[in-house]
């Protein structure tokens, strides 16, 4: 069984087609890639899994468990974090305590405790001491104590990758990671995402247009255009679609 089923998804806004007949699996321990040109849905895919939106038809079972009838406050506790394209870190909170927001599924004191450090419990001790070892794990532990305003746009995307490992996700949903990165700090990325992957067991759901690194870091690729499945299968494979070349990657078979 896979640990993320997506069936037939559809999602209309009004007359809009955003999503049609989406079907697809993720393995659990796989990077999985969504790619496609601005528009294809794919973050529109991402916010129905994280019950931002509710899906006009289909079905997305996680971890054998019918998603769609989860509350979206229950996501997180359901073993599902993510990232967003545009930031939605609190800026006036330092960077641990944003980090320490992505654990609040975690502990008894809620939202508002786990960003404030409220002390709770013996516990909190050990929690603040994990999210610090993720910062430390991101090279972020040096910025551990300062707001989060005015820092570099790659260096907050890093931040909310910390803030959803906070939750032992079972899976990380990343929406354009790299954006804003350099080439070198791209490289490092992939690196880093895969390693977390083995040893975390974690499960990847990445979308980007970096291809570089998607074509580095992921197990399996779903090609997305107009709200549907071009196409789907390994990075080798992708490459040498004829479909998906002429539609989006450009150039010819290698």
């Amino acid at each position: 069984m896979a640990l993320l089923e997506v069936r037939e998804v559809g999602l209309r806004f009004g007359g809009v087609v955003a999503l049609a007949g989406l079907s697809f699996d993720v393995e659990a321990g796989d990077v999985c890639a969504l790619i496609g040109p601005n528009g294809a849905g794919k973050t529109t895919l991402f916010n129905v899994v994280s019950r931002l939106y509710e899906a006009t038809e289909g079905t997305v079972r996680f971890d054998g468990r019918d998603l769609l009838s989860l509350a979206p406050h229950r996501i997180a506790e359901a073993g599902i974090a993510r990232s967003f394209q545009n930031l939605a870190l609190v800026p006036g909170l330092t960077v641990l305590e944003n980090v320490l927001i992505g654990a609040h599924s975690r502990t008894r004191g809620g939202f508002w405790a786990a960003a404030m450090s409220v002390p709770l419990r013996a516990g909190e001790a050990a929690l603040r001491a994990e999210c610090l070892g993720l910062l430390e794990r991101l090279d972020l532990a040096a910025l551990a104590d300062r707001p989060c305003a005015g820092m570099p746009y790659g260096t907050l995307k890093r931040i909310e990758i910390a803030r959803g490992l906070a939750s032992h996700p079972k899976l990380l949903m990343l929406d354009e990671p790299a954006s804003g990165l350099t080439h070198g700090e791209v490289d490092e990325l992939g690196a880093t995402i895969r390693s977390l992957c083995d040893e975390l067991e974690l499960t990847v759901l990445l979308v980007e247009h970096h291809m570089g690194m998607v074509m580095s870091v992921s197990d399996r690729i779903v090609v997305m255009e107009l709200g549907q499945k071009l196409a789907e299968g390994t990075p080798v494979e992708i490459q040498a679609n004829q479909a998906v070349i002429s539609a989006y990657l450009g150039g010819t078979p290698t």
